[in-house]
């Protein structure tokens, strides 16, 4: 019962939200003025570029966290963190070094430990 009222509440909240003179921006919608010049017909396409960005943002951050373990697995056994990312696999902590998403490389502060994804 209580479930009930509230999708009934949710519906009419999002209904007199909607009334309103026209004039919301677009940040209101909760939409950007890319998205907003999409139609059905570039729908598939809208689609598949979202899909390609999200694949390429998810095999950027496995990537990450595997090169990432292993610094910090070679500062434990080594003390030090290592000097190059290629030592990581010198010293049999990965078997080879990923390969970063097309038009990027990896950047790594030997003095920190630290790796990211930037452009080339």
């Amino acid at each position: 019962m209580k479930s009930a009222l509230f999708v009934l509440v949710s519906i009419a909240a999002g209904l007199l939200t909607g009334c309103g003179d026209g004039r919301s921006s677009d940040a209101a919608k909760g939409t950007n003025s890319a998205s907003s010049s999409s139609t059905p017909l570039s729908a598939p396409a809208d689609y598949l570029g979202a899909m390609g960005k999200a694949q390429k943002t998810a095999v950027k951050t496995v990537d990450l966290a595997s090169i990432s373990q292993a610094i910090q697995m070679f500062r434990v056994e080594n003390d030090r963190f290592p000097n190059t990312l290629q030592e990581l696999v010198d010293e049999k902590f990965l078997p080879r070094l990923p390969d970063p998403p097309s038009g990027m490389k990896y950047s790594y502060d030997s003095k920190s430990g630290t790796v990211k994804v930037v452009n080339q």
